[in-house]
């Protein structure tokens, strides 16, 4: 059961992170304000270091992890380019990094309550993720 948990929690966070990698590359070109790009490609780069991690362990349980769902991902993309349609600014871009991680705050828990019996370690990445996502949330605040 620790095993199944373990495997099950960190394809989540696999999901999770590259769901926040893409949704930041999305949004940069679009970004004018130089501290809040400099803010999000740190929080990107995070997330990649978080990436390294995780894949190390899902290595170690020999799984390859998880693709966003596809639907979700395609929602994603079509509410970013809609939002930023109607007003592309720097406002709009901290609106949707907020809804996003908070999203990703959101099932990650949900994740850690449904997947109990998953290893320190594995609970320990989804916690670091939380915490990446809270702070992004916190960086971009000012630009709501």
């Amino acid at each position: 059961m620790i095993e199944q948990d373990t495997v099950r929690l960190l394809r989540e966070c696999d999901a999770g992170v590259k769901m926040g990698v893409s949704a930041i590359d999305e949004v940069l070109p679009h970004v004018t304000d130089p501290t809040l790009r400099e803010k999000l490609e740190q929080d990107r780069e995070d997330h990649k270091k978080l990436d390294a991690r995780l894949q190390a362990l899902l290595y170690q349980y020999g799984d390859q992890g998880k693709e966003p769902n596809p639907m979700a991902k395609g929602m994603s993309w079509v509410k970013t380019n809609m939002m930023l349609a109607v007003k592309e600014n720097d406002a709009t871009i901290a609106d949707l990094i907020t809804d996003g991680c908070n999203m990703g705050v959101k099932s990650l828990h949900k994740y850690l309550n449904e997947y109990r019996a998953a290893s320190d370690e594995a609970k320990g990445i989804a916690k670091d993720l939380v915490d990446l996502e809270e702070r992004m949330t916190l960086d971009v605040r000012m630009y709501l």
